[in-house]
C-alpha cells in the first residue's frame, strides 16, 4: 500500500510517501500506525501520540478501528486547523 505523509508527519519521518507491506497482525489504522512507530527514530516522533494522527484511506477519513486490508493509499495527517 501507498502511505502518504502531511505536515508535521511528513517534517517528523522525512518522507512525503512510500510503498509499504505492514507485516501480519497489522490490521487496523491503530495496527499501522503502532507498527510505524517502531520504523525509527522520525517515526517514532510523528507517532508518539496516536490519537493526534487523522488518517483517510482512499481518500476517505477513517476511525483508527478501520480495518486496512484491500487499502490501496492511506494518509496519515495532523488534525486540521480552520481560521
Amino acid at each position: 500500500m501507498k502511505l502518504v505523509y502531511f505536515a508535521w508527519v511528513r517534517e517528523r519521518t522525512g518522507t512525503a510517501e512510500e510503498d509499504a507491506t505492514p507485516p501480519e497482525g497489522v490490521a487496523t489504522v491503530a495496527d499501522l500506525i503502532a507498527w510505524l512507530a517502531g520504523r525509527g527514530p522520525g517515526y517514532e516522533a510523528a507517532f508518539a501520540e496516536p490519537a493526534a494522527i487523522r488518517v483517510a484511506i482512499d481518500q476517505v477519513h477513517v476511525e483508527h478501528d478501520e480495518p486496512i486490508a484491500g487499502a490501496r493509499e492511506v494518509a496519515l495527517f495532523p488534525p486540521m486547523t480552520g481560521g
